[in-house]
């Protein structure tokens, strides 16, 4: 493994995850730092979930290696479970407990004493808007209730490596909101692997990301230095309602980088003016409504490395 090992939080070599013929991860390689916070992006089924499975020793690798802390996932799991926590895509709560005694159990799991248990469980029901309900079963809570808890059970245990497994899915943007602002203080002190879905958010709170398409790592980088390696800079809007297949591709035969979205095209090019758009597609029956120019973002750039919008 790397020789900077004492400074790395999690580390792996040519990591691989078969499941009969299908490959999963297909030979990973990462760094993450203590306490930085690190996301993995990709679309469903790119790997990501597969990764932490076995970083977080639920599953075991087919291939390679991967350490946590110093620990091997394959030699060392209890090691490596005592000093993380999760907070995975499915909900984990028991409904028929209440909100204190769900994160009494998992504090108790990870020995710690009942003081500090009560203080860190009022602080993360406080967080999450939940000490009002706290003492009812959380079977009668709402989504966003059970999502908040959730994300709560993995950090009233104060982990020194926190696996963030798409956490702010489906809930309201104050929660999501509220629930960043908290993790952002906890970079440096805990470091923080994260997969989302919603990248304004990988771009506005990530050290570093790492974008994975069929099980490989495509691209590594701070969202700055993505967004200059795989873009102009400047991303031109197309909005038209009637664009049809033809026009995308006479769209790419002039700017490669154009691709449909939802309403139109964006073209990624410096050499993009609204009478050029017009030239290549009035004569297709195309109306262009409106086109402008925007900053690049995570999506563009996932968009630049996968030919695809990022999904749900």
């Amino acid at each position: 493994m790397s020789g900077d090992s004492g400074n790395l939080a999690i580390e792996t070599r040519d990591l691989r995850r078969a499941f009969g013929d299908l490959v999963a991860v297909d030979g990973i390689n990462l760094e993450v730092h203590k306490g930085e916070l690190f996301s993995l992006l990709g679309p469903n089924g790119a790997g990501k979930t597969t990764a932490i499975s076995m970083l977080c020793c639920l599953l075991r690798p087919s291939g390679g290696e991967a350490r946590v802390m110093g620990h091997n996932v394959t030699s060392e799991p209890m090691a490596v479970k005592q000093i993380i926590d999760i907070s995975p895509q499915e909900t984990a709560i028991a409904t028929h407990l209440n909100a204190w005694e769900n994160l009494s159990l998992m504090a108790g799991l990870h020995g710690i004493d009942t003081a500090t248990t009560k203080a860190r469980s009022a602080e993360m029901l406080e967080m999450m808007a939940l000490t009002s309900r706290a003492d009812e079963k959380v079977g009668k809570y709402s989504g966003g209730m059970k999502r908040r808890l959730s994300i709560a059970m993995a950090l009233v245990t104060g982990p020194q490596v926190l696996f963030l497994d798409e956490p702010t899915l489906g809930l309201d943007p104050q929660s999501r909101r509220i629930i960043w602002e908290y993790i952002e203080t906890l970079k440096g002190d805990t470091t923080i692997l994260l997969t989302t879905h919603y990248l304004e958010e990988a771009d506005a709170l990530a050290d570093r990301v790492a974008v994975i398409d069929h099980g490989k790592v495509i691209a590594l980088g701070t969202p700055a230095e993505l967004k200059d390696e795989t873009s102009s800079g400047t991303v031109v809007v197309i909005e038209t309602p009637d664009l049809t297949d033809a026009g995308v591709a006479a769209l790419r035969s002039k700017w490669p980088s154009a691709h449909p979205t939802e309403g139109g095209a964006e073209i990624n090019a410096d050499d993009v003016s609204l009478y050029d758009v017009q030239d290549v597609l009035r004569p297709m029956g195309v109306t262009v409504t409106a086109a402008y120019t925007k900053k690049v973002t995570l999506d563009d750039v996932f968009v630049q490395l996968t030919g695809k919008q990022l999904r749900e």
